[in-house]
């Protein structure tokens, strides 16, 4: 076994959440796992929308937080939305400092836009589609100009090493072609932000890599994880047969795009009172009825916009063109996708995970924030306020910064496994068949059989991973025998008032669960 010792604080995963807590931690020496280059992986540079904030005079971080709950279908923390909402406005200045450009009027405020189930116009963004992308370019260049902070790119983490409850190190291989038997690293503390689970469904908008596997590792190593069940769809990705499907900012909606069918029908307007602008799952399973129906569902941009999408929302407008059409002369085709996990690796104020020596920020944690519904743009924030949250409790965890931490040098050897891509597209299908947009128990309990028996037959460590996270959503889907938010049973389509509160299960009672299911079945 190679182990490798640092002074070191260890962050998986080389998004928002985990740039900004390596810069929040400098100058504490830092090692960044990232599998793939800086910024190329990473959900936080495909986010169009932008950060959530109460910036405008008119607007309050308690009309935030009050929006936040009530999207949040009666699970959101209220003292986390207290918490993030009032810590907003501080993180766009900080941004900015650090060099975002975020879009300013003449006078040189913010320009502000108002996305779903906002009662204001309080996101702001960055040459329309383009915050996400800029927001990383930003931490990105000064991360490399930091130099208590080492990244080690091609490089993903597998598991977790603990001893009595507590994570003590990080197993880490490879991310390429080649599989490399895994090397054990130990530093001074485990920061996990690698993203969330979007890919471990067929469709989704998310990047190729994130499919769970940090949950997931985190859940095997013994970490509790919350609201599982919670995965919301979002209903305008762009339907043109891309794997990741490509996103249609849900700010086109907030211009006055409306959703229209193949039969020019505006389907909205008799499904909720802010037709268009209803809560994201409100819109993701009206969209989902229509593609049913064989309705093709498309987003109409002309009348609100017109030729102005092509440079007010650039990658809108290119991926359309890639895709064959003009968003300026005919509608957009749209679908709903997995997009954001709520759930995750459960948190506390502080970042804090369970296990003793584990923090968690961004995706990949759940803190309370979403409940059963994320509001829109409050993804990047929530990464900010958790980002810095764990940096300031692992230095002081940790004490004074060690003077003398080398960079980290591993020489990988060949070996390892890598998940059969088959078996990953098989787990995807199940995922969006069965624990998708609707669901009922029949095809929960056919998801989690088939995941067992995907499951039985790897090697792989990494796919593991992927089918402990598939398998702590379909297990928490099955026990919430309600409709809620981003979770919707056919079976129980109406909320339940005593199941108006967070989920929390561990690896070992979803495993229970599913064993159960297999056996009497069998």
């Amino acid at each position: 076994m190679q182990a490798i010792d640092t002074e070191r604080v260890l962050i998986v995963g080389a998004g928002l959440a985990g740039l900004y807590a390596a810069l929040k931690l400098a100058p504490r020496p830092v090692l960044m796992i990232s599998p793939e280059p800086l910024g190329a992986g990473a959900s936080s540079a495909w986010a169009q929308g932008g950060i959530a904030a109460a910036m405008a005079a008119a607007d309050s971080p308690a009309d935030h937080a009050a929006d936040t709950e009530r999207a949040g279908a009666g699970t959101v923390d209220a003292a986390v939305a207290a918490y993030v909402t009032n810590a907003a406005r501080e993180h766009i200045l900080d941004l900015t400092r650090l060099g975002t450009p975020f879009d300013r009027d003449a006078s040189g405020g913010y320009v502000m836009s108002r996305e779903a189930a906002h009662s204001f116009a309080r996101v702001v963004r960055v040459r329309g589609d383009q915050a996400g992308h800029e927001i990383m370019a930003a931490l990105i260049a000064q991360v490399r100009q930091t130099p208590s902070v080492q990244v080690l790119e091609g490089v993903m983490a597998s598991a977790l090493e603990c001893r009595d409850d507590a994570v003590t190190g990080l197993w880490v291989e490879t991310s390429g072609a080649a599989p490399s038997q895994p090397v054990l690293l130990r530093g001074t503390a485990v920061l996990l932000a690698g993203g969330g689970s979007g890919g471990l469904y067929a469709l989704t908008t998310n990047p190729p890599r994130v499919r769970g596997q940090v949950i997931g590792m985190a859940a095997r190593a013994g970490a509790v994880i919350a609201d599982a069940e919670f995965v919301q769809f979002h209903p305008t990705a762009i339907d043109t047969a891309e794997d990741p499907a490509p996103l249609a900012t849900e700010a086109l909606r907030g211009e006055g795009a409306i959703l229209i069918n193949r039969l020019g029908e505006r389907f909205m307007t008799s499904v909720h009172p802010d037709a268009e602008l209803a809560p994201r799952d409100v819109v993701a399973r009206a969209i989902f009825a229509q593609t049913q129906a064989g309705l093709r569902p498309m987003l109409d941009t002309r009348a609100a916009l017109g030729a102005r999408i092509l440079d007010h929302y650039p990658a809108v407008a290119e991926a359309c063109l890639r895709g064959g059409i003009d968003p300026s002369r005919e509608p957009i085709p749209v679908a709903a996708a997995a997009h954001y996990h709520m759930g995750g690796i459960e948190v506390d104020l502080n970042g804090r995970a369970s296990l003793r020596g584990l923090w968690a920020c961004g995706e990949a944690s759940s803190t309370g924030l979403h409940g059963a519904n994320r509001l829109a743009s409050n993804g990047l924030l929530e990464a900010l306020v958790y980002g810095r949250a764990c940096a300031l409790d692992i230095a002081e965890t940790i004490g004074p910064a060690a003077r003398n931490a080398p960079p980290v040098a591993i020489a990988f050897r060949a070996g390892g496994c890598l998940p059969d891509p088959a078996a990953v597209h098989r787990l995807r299908q199940l995922m969006t068949d069965h624990v998708g947009v609707l669901r009922n128990a029949q095809g929960l309990q056919t998801a989690l059989n088939g995941i067992a028996t995907l499951e039985d037959a790897t090697d792989s460590v990494a796919f593991r991973n992927m089918t402990a996270t598939a398998t702590l959503i379909a297990a928490a889907a099955l026990l919430r025998e309600e409709s809620r938010g981003g979770h919707f049973r056919t079976d129980y389509p109406a909320p339940r008032p005593d199941m108006a509160h967070r989920s929390r299960l561990s690896w070992h009672q979803a495993l229970a669960l599913r064993d159960s299911i297999t056996k009497e079945t069998a």
